[in-house]
């Protein structure tokens, strides 16, 4: 009886905890997280295809520079200083594959939907980011994390997310 008291007086502080805490939580999320938004041409299936050539390429080309960043500002000021070079790249594959239009690449503040990414979940809110629109840019899209970054080392990033809340009871049980 002491244990299940125990542990409902647990889960109660954790939802009371999370009721509080959610007006923060993206703020939160959106001061630690630079995202990436590749925006298609269009939504024909082409377009939508050569959306993700583009996305393969610039992954490849961000992935040793993004690597080399301990810091979010970091990554914004590298990223920003190589924003001709992620046009670039994207052009390239825009003109290997027969297309014309350009590619524009900018990083700005940006309106994002709750998002999860390998089981970690972003709020939805304002995040910095680095849009890069192919063409017209009025296509579906394909957005991820730039840092920590999630989308250029599968997702892992030598992140470990726990649960304070889940040691307390493994503790508590002995496990």
């Amino acid at each position: 009886m002491k244990k299940f008291a125990i542990i409902s007086l647990l889960l109660l502080t954790a939802f009371g905890i999370s009721l509080f805490a959610g007006a923060t939580k993206p703020t939160e999320a959106a001061s630690s997280y630079l995202r990436i938004h590749i925006r298609a041409d269009s939504n024909d299936p082409a377009a939508q295809s050569v959306k993700l050539r583009v996305r393969d390429a610039v992954v490849e080309y961000l992935t040793p520079i993004v690597a080399n960043c301990a810091t979010k500002q970091a990554s914004l000021d590298a990223i920003g200083a190589r924003l001709s070079d992620i046009e670039g790249v994207a052009e390239g594959v825009l003109r290997q594959n027969g297309y014309t239009y350009g590619a524009r690449a900018r990083l700005k503040k940006e309106e994002f939907p709750t998002r999860v990414y390998d089981g970690v979940t972003l709020d939805a809110g304002v995040y910095d980011a680095l849009i890069l629109e192919l063409g017209t840019g009025k296509g579906d899209n394909w957005w991820c994390v730039v840092y920590p970054p999630l989308c250029f080392t599968g997702g892992h990033a030598n992140i470990v997310y726990r649960s304070k809340i889940a040691e307390i009871v493994a503790r508590f049980f002995g496990k």
